[in-house]
């Protein structure tokens, strides 16, 4: 079941929740600053011990002091105009995400909106994005959570995710 929420990640009772991290995996700013704070120093001693993580790629950490059982770190593009390779790369970063938490057994997952902050990823293409991603895993999941920043975020997810079950209905029922 995908569910569109406007919450704090950190504060979600789920098996595991996704982090917007940057390449170091030692912390910055946004979601990926806020993970760090609410999961305590812990979380950047164990992360030292990851060796960074490239853009698109995914590891995992223990969750520590948050509600969340683990955190799954992914490093999504830099928008630079669409022609770098970067939808390939974030559709990679829900991926690579999936199947880690598919490999721990993870059962219920809450992602951010991926490089729709500092990295300037469009909000409507990255949306877009995530929603396929989600579809395409939910099935293996109990859980698939859009946590969104803010009330603008889930307009832009549920209207994504209305249009594309509408779209799954025609072509079904056409």
């Amino acid at each position: 079941m995908i569910k569109i929420l406007q919450d704090d990640i950190t504060m979600l009772k789920v098996d595991a929740i996704v982090n917007a991290a940057n390449n170091s995996l030692l912390g910055g700013g946004g979601v990926d600053g806020a993970i760090h704070k609410a999961a305590g120093p812990e979380l950047l001693e164990f992360n030292k011990t990851l060796n960074g993580c490239e853009t698109g790629a995914a590891k995992i950490s223990p969750g520590f002091k948050l509600p969340a059982n683990w955190i799954i770190h992914t490093v999504g593009p830099v928008w630079q105009g669409g022609n770098q390779g970067e939808p390939e790369l974030l559709a990679q970063c829900y991926e690579n995400s999936f199947e880690l938490a598919l490999e721990k057994k993870i059962k219920s997952i809450a992602f951010p909106a991926i490089s729709t902050g500092v990295y300037g990823y469009p909000k409507h293409a990255a949306a877009l994005i995530a929603i396929q991603q989600f579809q395409n895993y939910e099935e293996k999941f109990d859980e698939v959570i859009a946590c969104c920043f803010s009330e603008v975020d889930v307009e832009i997810y549920e209207g994504l995710l209305a249009d594309s079950r509408m779209y799954e209905y025609e072509s079904n029922h056409g």
